[in-house]
C-alpha cells in the first residue's frame, strides 16, 4: 500500500528496542503479535494482516474454549483451521477447569492442530467474571497454578504462553503474582494488557504496569498490550517499558495495514501507510471476498464483513445514506456498487487514527459471592464461565 500524503518516516528502532521474539522454537521478527479477538481474527483476517507483513509476525486464532474443543463443537473445529501458509499456527485457549484444559492441550498435540498455545486470562465481560472466569480467575492463585501446570505438562514440546490483565481492579491487582506463577510452571512468555477488568477498554492503558512485570519476571519475554494505534506507539511502548514485543488488538480494526507499519517501524525501513479511500475500498473488497471463501458462501461472507465497515471508513467523508446501505449489503456485487459510489479520491484523513472498538470503562466487576475473601482458596469455577466471548 503506497503513501498518499507526505508523512514523516516511522521512527527506526531505538537502542534497546526489541528486534525479535522467541516463542519456544519460533522466532517472531519483528516482535509483533495479533491479539485474538472473537469474531475478528479468523483465518481471513489473519491472512489479510499477514499479506501486509510478508508473513512476518505472529497471528493468533480467535479464542477457543477448551470445553468446546474437547467436545468437537462444529463451529469450534472450523475456527481452529489454519491456511496452509500460516506458520507458526497459533491457537488461543480459554478454560477454567484444569482437567479440561489439559485434555484440550493434549488434543492439540496429538492431532497436530497447532504449533503454539496461548492461554487467555483477560476477559472482563460480566457474564464471564460473575462465574469466576476470565480476568477474575488469576485472583485465585492455586487455581491459576493448576491450569498452567496442566497446560504445560500436556503440551510436550509446544510452547505455552498466557495473556492477562493487571487485575480485577486497582485494589485487587494480580499480574505480578500471576507472572511468578507462570515462570514457576514453565510458561514461555506473558502478554499483559495494561488495564484492569474494571476498566474494560476505557481510559488509558497503564504501560508502567508492563514495565513492572518485565522487571518482576526477567526470566521470560513480556509483551505489552493496550493503546497501540500506530507503529510509533509500539516502538514507544518498547522503549518506555523494556517489554520484548507488542500485542495489537483494536488498533488494527479496519486497519490491517498497521502490520506493515509495524514491520517498517521496527525494521526502520519506511513511512507509515496513509492510503487514499480507493486503496481502503480495495482492502475492504479483499476482506469480504476472503470471508466468503472461508465460509463457503459469498452472502454470509459479506454479511460477516459488515461489522468492519465503520472501522475501515472512520475519518473519511461518507454520507449517512451510503453508510446505511453498506451496513445492510449482502453480496459482493452490491458491495462493489456501493464502494464505487464513494469519493474514492479522498486522501487519508487527519484524525483517522486512534481508538476504535469498545471503549467503556470504570465498570463494577461482577464476581461470585465471596470471591475476594481469600486469594489462596482453591475455588472451582462454574462451567458457565467458559463462554465463547472476546478476551481482553
Amino acid at each position: 500500500m503506497t503513501s498518499q500524503t507526505p508523512t514523516a518516516p516511522a521512527p527506526a528502532s531505538a537502542p534497546g528496542a526489541a528486534a525479535s521474539l522467541a516463542i519456544g522454537p519460533h522466532a517472531v521478527s519483528p516482535p509483533v503479535v495479533l491479539a485474538p479477538m472473537a469474531g475478528i481474527t479468523n483465518a481471513p483476517f489473519r491472512t489479510l494482516c499477514r499479506e501486509f507483513t510478508g508473513g512476518k509476525g505472529l497471528f493468533v486464532s480467535e479464542m477457543i474454549t477448551t470445553r468446546a474443543l474437547v467436545e468437537r463443537n462444529d463451529k469450534t473445529m472450523r475456527l481452529i483451521r489454519f491456511t496452509p501458509d500460516e506458520t507458526p499456527r497459533s491457537i488461543q485457549l480459554y478454560g477454567v477447569d484444569p482437567v479440561t484444559v489439559g485434555k484440550a492441550v493434549r488434543m492439540i498435540v496429538d492431532e497436530d492442530l497447532a504449533d503454539h498455545i496461548d492461554l487467555n486470562f483477560g476477559c472482563p465481560v460480566p457474564k464471564v467474571t460473575r462465574k469466576g472466569g476470565g480476568s477474575a480467575l488469576p485472583y485465585k492463585r492455586p487455581l491459576l497454578r493448576a491450569i498452567l501446570h496442566e497446560a504445560v505438562a500436556s503440551a510436550g514440546a509446544l510452547p505455552v504462553t498466557m495473556k492477562m490483565r493487571k487485575g480485577i481492579d486497582d485494589d485487587h491487582l494480580t499480574c505480578l503474582d500471576a507472572g511468578r506463577i507462570a515462570v514457576d510452571e514453565g510458561i514461555t512468555a506473558i502478554a499483559l494488557h495494561g488495564r484492569t477488568a474494571a476498566q474494560h477498554y476505557g481510559g488509558t492503558a497503564d504501560w508502567d504496569a508492563i514495565a513492572r512485570l518485565k522487571e518482576h519476571v526477567p526470566e521470560i519475554p513480556v509483551l505489552g498490550n493496550g493503546d497501540i494505534w500506530s507503529a510509533e506507539d509500539a516502538l514507544r511502548m518498547v522503549r518506555e517499558t523494556g517489554c520484548d514485543g507488542v500485542v495489537v488488538g483494536r488498533g488494527c480494526l479496519g486497519r490491517p495495514w498497521l502490520f506493515a507499519d509495524l514491520v517498517a517501524g521496527f525494521e526502520g525501513t519506511g513511512a507509515a501507510a496513509r492510503p487514499a479511500l480507493r486503496e481502503v475500498a480495495a482492502v475492504m473488497r479483499r476482506h469480504a471476498t476472503l470471508l466468503g471463501e472461508w465460509l463457503g458462501d459469498e452472502s454470509r461472507g459479506v454479511v460477516d464483513f459488515r461489522k468492519h465497515v465503520a472501522w475501515y471508513l472512520k475519518g473519511f467523508s461518507v454520507g449517512s445514506e451510503l453508510r446505511r446501505k453498506l451496513a445492510v449489503t449482502s453480496s459482493l456485487a452490491q458491495l462493489d456498487e456501493l464502494l464505487e459510489g464513494l469519493d474514492l479520491d479522498q486522501p487519508w484523513p487527519a484524525g483517522a487514527d486512534g481508538p476504535r472498538g469498545r471503549s467503556s470503562g470504570n465498570n463494577r466487576v461482577v464476581l461470585p459471592d465471596g470471591w475476594l475473601r481469600d486469594p489462596y482458596d482453591y475455588t472451582a469455577v462454574d462451567a458457565g464461565a467458559e463462554l465463547d466471548t472476546s478476551g481482553g
